[in-house]
């Protein structure tokens, strides 16, 4: 059984999993009442975040990120799109080649829905006690090195 390194005993996986599940609801919450006033899904959300740290996604990265088809990602891009969130430009060496990018205004909405999310969750761990705050701790350490 693995150990934290800021204590002696197991990790405890149960309450971890135990947070994670209540800040993802918490999270997903929020997240739906905000995207749907802006008439965004969840999957369109989070192409948007994974936009928000490129420079640019081709139509198949798009298609490999989301576990979608070419074709399930253009009608995702479409409607975004339509939307003003993001935009296609043609690659300088090859004009057939789309890539995808973000507009000013789709990273505000990510960057709005990222402080919502991060003020839910210093909510949550500011009620937290030490032990739980460590467990946290470590497996966000733990999840960025696979990130």
């Amino acid at each position: 059984m693995k150990t934290s390194p800021s204590t002696t005993g197991p990790v405890d996986t149960d309450r971890l999993a135990d947070f994670v599940l209540f800040t993802q609801r918490s999270c997903i919450l929020n997240l739906s009442s905000e995207l749907n006033r802006g008439k965004i899904s969840f999957p369109q959300f989070f192409l948007l975040a994974y936009l928000s740290s490129e420079e640019y996604l081709t139509m198949s990265d798009i298609a490999k990120k989301m576990g979608h088809s070419t074709a399930a990602a253009t009608g995702l891009v479409d409607r975004l799109e339509k939307l003003s969130y993001v935009e296609r430009v043609h690659a300088a060496e090859d004009r057939r080649k789309i890539m995808v990018r973000i507009t000013n205004k789709g990273t505000e909405l990510v960057a709005r829905m990222r402080r919502e999310i991060a003020t839910n969750l210093a909510d949550v761990m500011s009620e937290m006690d030490e032990e739980e705050a460590d467990t946290v701790d470590h497996a966000s350490r733990a999840l960025e090195g696979r990130a």
